[in-house]
């Protein structure tokens, strides 16, 4: 992979919302990009995309029989669903979001 290379080059995701956290599962397209999604998915690197739109934890539950992870935002959304004033209310955007990650 060249150096501009992003998770979206080797990733897909699906995401959404149970209050106020985030669930987004990322999941390699080849069982080879398996190890570069583990060394690109680390929470400090994940909280620092969302910046201040993050609220709490970043936790990273690698699922190596699918070759996928789940992250997991928590207080990701501005209050959830119900309460927020943010355009994103269900977190879909928020899952596209993180593919903008650069490979590491």
């Amino acid at each position: 992979m060249n150096a501009a290379a992003i998770l979206a080059d080797i990733a897909d995701v699906r995401s959404g919302d149970k209050g106020d956290n985030v669930s987004i599962g990322v999941l390699a397209r080849r069982p080879e990009d398996y190890a570069v999604l583990l060394r690109t998915l680390e929470p400090t690197r994940i909280a620092e995309l969302f910046g201040d739109w993050l609220r709490g934890p970043v936790h990273v539950y690698p699922m190596p029989n699918i070759d996928g992870c789940l992250v997991l935002l928590e207080r990701g959304l501005g209050g959830g669903a119900t309460r927020t004033l943010r355009f994103d209310q269900t977190a879909k955007a928020l899952g596209n979001a993180i593919l903008r990650l650069s490979l590491a």
